[in-house]
Formats: structure tokens, C-alpha cells, sequence
């Protein structure tokens, strides 16, 4: 499993919004920061539900707007993602900000709750790059014998 560069703990923030927009925003999510190749599906421990640790990693660098989430979430669909973040703000991890502005703008950011997952989370990664052949392999022979 490849452990992306945006996943380490570095809060890069670059202003790249226009005049008049408010706070500083990180660097865009990088499309390749989860490896098509690992299949989450197969992750033991879910946070919320199968895209919740995904959502939580995508919000560590900072405050992200739905769209910029669907980039390195590929996989999933607008309505999936919809209700992974209604659920994770049901949950208090995640907090939902809406803007008065035209057009509207809204933004996701992790609460104090929901960084407090990130070293679960990370340790969980470093046990499923250690043990995911053991995983797969576990699961073969399970599904072999029914």
C-alpha cells in the first residue's frame, strides 16, 4: 500500500482563492492519494461507514469543498459521499460550513473529534500494509470453504 505524500502530517497552505474569499486553503488533494490498486474494501476497522476513514484523510490538510473531496474519492458516487459526510457531522467528526455567497460555497473540516481518529487511522494503514496479503489470503480460503 503507497502512503501518499498529502498523508503525512504536513499542513501545507498556499492562498490560491480570489480577492475578498476568506482564510487560507491547502494545497489541492492529489487524485492518486489513494492508490486505485489498494482495496479499501477489504480495510477490517471502518470509520462510519467504508469511505469514512478516506473522507477523514482527504480533510486533514484543512477545510475542502465536495468537489475537491470526488477527486481523490473517485470510486464514489456524489450520493455516497453525501451521506458519508452526514453521517461523520452526525458523528461529530466532521463540521459543515455554508457561505451566503453566489454561488453557494460550502466547505467540510474535521472537528477536534475527528482529528483525534487520525493516528487510529494511520496506525490502521500501517497494520493493513503489514498484513494485507494475511487479510486477502484469510479471506480466499473463508470463501473457498463455503
Amino acid at each position: 500500500m503507497r502512503r501518499p505524500a498529502s498523508y503525512r502530517n504536513e499542513s501545507e497552505t498556499t492562498p490560491r482563492r480570489t480577492p475578498g474569499s476568506v482564510g487560507p486553503v491547502t494545497r489541492p488533494l492529489d487524485p492518486e492519494m489513494f492508490d486505485p490498486a489498494c482495496p479499501s474494501r477489504v480495510a477490517p476497522i471502518r470509520i462510519a461507514d467504508k469511505w469514512g476513514g478516506m473522507i477523514i484523510v482527504c480533510l486533514e490538510g484543512g477545510p475542502r469543498r465536495f468537489s475537491e473531496l470526488l477527486v481523490p474519492l473517485r470510486r464514489i458516487t456524489p450520493k455516497v459521499l453525501t451521506e458519508s459526510l452526514r453521517a461523520l457531522e452526525r458523528d461529530g467528526m466532521v463540521v459543515r460550513t455554508a457561505y451566503d455567497e453566489n454561488p453557494p460555497r460550502v466547505e467540510y473540516e474535521l472537528t477536534a473529534l475527528g482529528r483525534s481518529l487520525l493516528g487510529m487511522i494511520a496506525a490502521c494503514r500501517e497494520w493493513a500494509a503489514q498484513h494485507l496479503d494475511e487479510l486477502r489470503e484469510a479471506r480466499e480460503v473463508y470463501a473457498g470453504g463455503r
